[in-house]
C-alpha cells in the first residue's frame, strides 16, 4: 500500500523525470474540472438513468486515479501536505458532524420511506 506522502513523492518525482515542470496551477484546476467531468459521466452510467454509448469505457477506477492525480499535482505545486491536511479535515468533520449525520432522518430513509 501506498500512503498519501508517498504518493505525493512518487508524483514529484514523474513531474520531474517526465512530463518537465509542472502545469500552472491555473491550467491544473481546468485539468482538474475535466478528469471531474468524465469521473461524473461515467458514474452517470453506470449507477444514473444514462447508459453507455458505443465505445465508451466503463472506467470507474481510472477516473478516479485521474481526479487523483491531478489533485496530488496541485497539492505537490502549492506545497500543501495532503496528509495533514486530510488529517484536519477528518478531525473537523468528526467534531462538526459528530451526531449530524445519524440524527439526519433522511439518511435513514430507504428508497424515500422509512
Amino acid at each position: 500500500m501506498m500512503t498519501i506522502e508517498e504518493a505525493q513523492k512518487q508524483v514529484d518525482a514523474w513531474i520531474r523525470t517526465y512530463g518537465v515542470r509542472y502545469f500552472s496551477e491555473l491550467t491544473n484546476l481546468a485539468v482538474l474540472t475535466e478528469e471531474v467531468g468524465e469521473l461524473a459521466r461515467v458514474v452517470a452510467r453506470r449507477y444514473g438513468d444514462q447508459s453507455f454509448k458505443p465505445g465508451e469505457k466503463d472506467n470507474l477506477s481510472e477516473e478516479l486515479a485521474d481526479v487523483l492525480w491531478v489533485l496530488i499535482c496541485l497539492a505537490n505545486q502549492t506545497g500543501t501536505d495532503l496528509t495533514e491536511a486530510f488529517a484536519r479535515t477528518l478531525e473537523k468533520k468528526t467534531n462538526r458532524d459528530r451526531t449530524r449525520h445519524l440524527n439526519n432522518p433522511k439518511l435513514r430513509e430507504q428508497d424515500g420511506k422509512e
